[in-house]
């Protein structure tokens, strides 16, 4: 049984969490002080510490530094009746697990602790003489679905999602293509108070100049040449819930204006009409641009961008989160199964070398097309093998170990004639824009103004010149 103290200077709060999680078998015990707390640590060990953050005679912040160098590995929940995010952040930061509001309810804590046990805290004897502890090792679990990871990287991050999420804080989500923004953001609204609400998702880069207002705001029959009946836009079909815009840096100057009304107004008017309607809705924006470098250069609003950065949130790219890989893959690889009615099959020690080495430009996205390529390939009962996998992928070892020597590149012998340093000169560029987009085929081939079967000639025709 999993042994729970509670620390709250009021009586009846300990009385009521008492009784309530010892009914959903947990061992608690209760204290109203940060002395008596401290006291009864140095004789018991706890699994979960509820702990108020604003006690009479210690706050949380110098009661977490005392107990947490003795029991690093136990969880500690603050509680109290004055929210900030800034010192919730920073207890997070140091290894707390969670941080909750007053008033209380006694079945979201219920969640809570249900999720923290289930990661398994392990508590430790007390270790005299620590200088320094290192924030628990717990496994993140996925939440609502979502893949929420194990890396630092990921660990940080959520802890970040679950400090927002109960609040009504307009969020910017920055992150390359295909690291799952719109997702995270679908995320913070299912923890959000507003998760019984609706979730409107628009991909600002789809909308024209034209066409935005009307698909954000809505519009009035005959408002312009085609408007044959009125139309909800996004905002209002949003109300109660969270709308999210993805790309957001796409919407032009003029529907900025319109946008940055509406926020600060909390209402809409339609396109052709003439009534304000009121809004209650909670905004949620991507961008894989800086928009604050999109407002130095002119293309964004600085009002707008202001009104946006209640909190920003930075996904990581599929690289810097490498001890992810194999949870995602995986989760990928079981839903790809269910799917197409196959057993989950193995992964070869080849594959399992490239799945790792390779840079993931698509990130994601990329990662979950190619678990499902290679689900489709294979037939059942066998592993998966180099032949399930795509092109780029294969290449991609011997594309990153490339070099920009010339001599390396060609050859010495060559390297001096007319036609071999125009070559020179051309595999240079290519390994430079190759390097630029981080070994994205598809966007090189782009820049260098090539289709990618000739990208992948000139590639091959470098490998075998080496």
């Amino acid at each position: 049984m999993k042994k729970i103290l509670i620390v709250d200077d009021e009586i009846s709060v300990c009385t009521l969490l008492t009784r309530f999680l010892s009914k959903n078998g947990y061992d608690v015990q209760s204290c109203t002080s940060g002395a008596e707390a401290l006291r009864m640590l140095k004789n018991d060990a706890y699994d979960i510490i509820l702990c108020d953050y604003h006690l009479q005679d210690i706050n949380g912040k110098e009661l977490f530094e005392k107990i947490h160098p003795l029991y690093p590995n136990s969880i500690v929940i603050f509680i109290t009746g004055y929210a900030d995010v800034r010192v919730a952040v920073d207890l997070i930061k140091n290894g707390a697990y969670h941080y909750l509001s007053k008033p209380l309810y006694p079945d979201e804590i219920l969640k809570i602790i249900n999720n923290a046990s289930r990661e398994g805290a392990i508590p430790q004897q007390p270790v005299a003489g620590t200088a320094e502890a290192r924030p628990a090792d717990r496994t993140v679990l996925p939440v609502e679905g979502y893949v929420t990871g194990e890396s630092d990287t990921s660990r940080h991050l959520f802890e970040h999602v679950n400090l927002v999420a109960p609040t009504d804080y307009s969020v910017i989500i920055y992150g390359e293509t295909g690291t799952g923004k719109e997702a995270l953001a679908h995320l913070i609204h299912q923890k959000s108070n507003r998760k019984n609400g609706p979730f409107i998702a628009i991909d600002c880069g789809s909308l024209s100049k034209e066409l935005a207002a009307s698909e954000l705001f809505g519009h009035e029959k005959g408002a312009f040449t085609g408007a044959l009946h009125a139309k909800e836009g996004a905002f209002e079909q949003a109300e109660g819930g969270t709308i999210f815009l993805d790309e957001i840096s796409n919407l032009s100057y003029d529907v900025q204006v319109y946008l940055l009304r509406a926020l600060q107004e909390k209402s809409v008017r339609r396109v052709g009409g003439v009534k304000a309607q009121k809004v209650d809705i909670r905004i949620i924006v991507a961008s894989n641009e800086n928009l604050y470098e999109s407002v130095l250069n002119k293309n964004f609003r600085e009002d707008l961008y202001h009104r946006l950065n209640e909190f920003t949130l930075q996904v990581p790219a599929l690289r810097e989160r490498e001890a992810d890989l194999p949870l995602f893959v995986n989760t990928f690889l079981q839903t790809a199964c269910k799917e197409l009615g196959k057993d989950i099959p193995g992964i070869s020690k080849p594959v399992w070398d490239l799945l790792m080495s390779y840079k993931w430009p698509g990130n994601i996205r990329e990662l979950k097309n190619v678990i499902r390529r290679a689900c489709l390939l294979t037939p059942a009962g066998k592993e998966i093998t180099q032949k399930a996998l795509p092109l780029e992928l294969l290449n991609s070892r011997n594309l990153q170990n490339l070099q920009l020597n010339p001599n390396e590149l060609m050859g010495e012998e060559t390297a001096s004639s007319l036609k071999s340093a125009a070559t020179l000169g051309e595999q240079k560029r290519i390994m430079e824009v190759l390097q630029q987009v981080k070994f994205n085929k598809t966007k090189a081939a782009e820049i260098l103004n090539i289709d990618r079967k000739t990208l992948y000639n000139k590639l091959r025709s470098m490998q075998q010149s080496k």
